[in-house]
């Protein structure tokens, strides 16, 4: 009997280890081909990603229209999966999505779980506050009583927890970036902390946010945008050479002047 079941020992561990020598090897790129579809997760976030204004059902934006482009060059066609921003590791690692692209922050926790291409472009935390508070809210010390709001799992909850100044401020998280002019603008919340990028490309005069501002001097992180990929996925060299194809055709900087909130990095080869 104990012959019999060293011998089944044997086997399942013997299973055990092929399995997973063969998930460890499996090509993520290969996976991604078969497929011919690269699966993008998204939130609506203007201006990286979001829905045009005169054509409601089209997806327009300087994220969507960079990853049509890498799509093209890497001879897949790209969907766009709205996801939740706070469960967007999981939507990752459960292949429900291949790659996170909506302006993410790169950052050592989520270096943990997963893989980025190379950074593409610079952010940083604002605050975004109603014009008739404007000199009520003028620095970190003035909102240290205030009620804050921000993305759940962004850059901007984990930015305000870490500050010194607003650390037991009045933290309300919602589940998109948008969400916070809301709650702005309904009067629920007095700050919003969101990236630059979407704050200066949504608030101020022309925009449906005239009556929102950002309150100039107060950066809370100084930060870089990558595309997430899901840990050792050989996908991240391919994305990276058609990056940097489309930095040196001119394609990155044609997309740079028509979304001028989005500060790029990526540079032509020399």
């Amino acid at each position: 009997m104990k012959k019999l079941f060293s011998v089944l020992l044997a086997a399942l561990l013997a299973v055990g280890l092929f399995s997973g020598c063969g998930q460890s090897g499996e090509s993520d790129w290969s996976y991604i081909q078969e497929k011919d579809v690269m699966k993008i997760g998204i939130t609506l976030f203007e201006p990286m990603n979001y829905y045009d204004p005169e054509d409601p059902d089209k997806l327009i934006g300087f994220d969507t229209e960079l990853a049509e482009a890498v799509c093209e060059k890497l001879g897949v066609t790209p969907e766009f999966v709205e996801i939740d921003w706070d469960q967007k590791v999981f939507e990752l690692q459960s292949k429900n999505i291949d790659c996170i692209w909506n302006g993410m922050t790169v950052s050592d926790e989520l270096k943990e779980n997963m893989d980025f291409s190379v950074s593409y472009s610079a952010n940083m935390q604002v605050c975004v506050i109603n014009k008739a508070n404007a000199d009520v809210y003028t620095d970190l010390a003035s909102m240290a009583n205030a009620k804050l709001v921000a993305e759940a799992g962004s850059a901007g909850q984990i930015s305000v927890e870490a500050d010194e100044t607003l650390k037991n401020a009045q933290l309300t998280t919602v589940q998109a970036q948008r969400d916070t002019l809301l709650e702005l603008k309904s009067g629920t919340a007095d700050v919003a902390v969101i990236d630059a990028v979407m704050a200066y490309a949504s608030v101020g005069e022309g925009t449906d946010y005239a009556d929102l501002m950002v309150v100039e001097g107060v950066e809370l992180s100084k930060e870089e945008y990558a595309i997430g990929l899901r840990k050792g996925s050989d996908a991240a060299g391919k994305i990276n050479e058609a990056l940097q194809q489309l930095a040196d055709d001119g394609t990155v900087a044609a997309l740079a002047e028509k979304y001028p909130s989005v500060l790029v990095t990526l540079e032509p080869s020399a």
